[in-house]
């Protein structure tokens, strides 16, 4: 059984995480099959957004597989992250099409980290996430360190890794670690109308601000003059060409997505 299941419809891309039976954690084979499930439609025009969602009502993903590294170097352990973060983490977060993450019930450890990686996420009623790692005497290796104190700041982060506790969904939305909070039976549908939302806009252009909002986080990098240099490359675009015609047109924009 795939570890990955993988529908399409109406331009958007629903990606199953399907190990129910281990509340859906990360093994090497789940991280690399969804790598290359992602891989494989960063193309595809006919993709323009992509959920992700874990199989059954218990967990989105708790956390990775300890079974694999428990064993581990110095050397494996460097490597597993440094891999990690290569092949999915930033792959999801500098993805050029929007990746939301549905988090429904449990995001521990690589759970949460793989949830942060993404544009947008929206929380079930009975979510429940947190970084557990310094209880089994390493950190978290997914970028967690990194991108939980810049989503909900510092001070809250280090609690939340130092304790290892658990964040609800609630108390996340109000830090901001979610976008949304809804009953889990809706989870799904408010991803998809999250989705809809976005559909009718320019994708060169989506991809574009993915680009400029990321260079912001990143050490080294002038977020305003990314913006500056992503702005002027949309002037050279069909898709801007064909948004500003309609507007002074007064119609509906078709965008070629070129």
């Amino acid at each position: 059984m795939s570890n990955i299941l993988s529908e399409l419809q109406n331009n958007i891309l629903t990606l199953t995480i399907n190990r129910p039976e281990k509340l859906n954690a990360l093994n090497k084979e789940t991280i690399s099959e969804l790598s290359a499930a992602l891989n494989d439609v960063v193309n595809n025009p006919e993709v323009r957004v992509v959920i992700l969602i874990g199989a059954g009502t218990k967990a989105f993903v708790a956390g990775a597989d300890i079974s694999e590294f428990a064993s581990f170097s110095v050397q494996q352990g460097k490597d597993l992250s440094r891999n990690g973060h290569q092949a999915l983490f930033d792959l999801i977060e500098h993805f050029t099409k929007p990746i939301i993450a549905a988090v429904n019930g449990f995001a521990l450890g690589g759970g949460l980290e793989l949830a942060m990686s993404c544009h947008i996420r929206i929380a079930s009623e009975n979510a429940k996430m947190g970084l557990p790692e310094v209880s089994l005497g390493v950190i978290p290796g997914y970028g967690g360190t990194q991108r939980l104190p810049k989503l909900i700041g510092r001070g809250k982060a280090n609690e939340m890794i130092f304790t290892a506790g658990m964040m609800k969904a609630d108390e996340a939305l109000q830090y901001g670690l979610v976008n949304y909070v809804v009953p889990q039976e809706e989870l799904l549908e408010k991803a998809k109308s999250i989705a809809q939302k976005i559909l009718p806009n320019s994708p060169v252009a989506i991809e574009k601000a993915i680009k400029a909002v990321n260079a912001g986080f990143q050490d080294g990098v002038n977020g305003f003059e990314e913006e500056i240099k992503e702005f002027g490359n949309c002037f050279g675009t069909a898709d801007f060409k064909e948004g500003t015609s309609a507007f002074l047109e007064k119609r509906k924009a078709n965008f070629p997505g070129k």
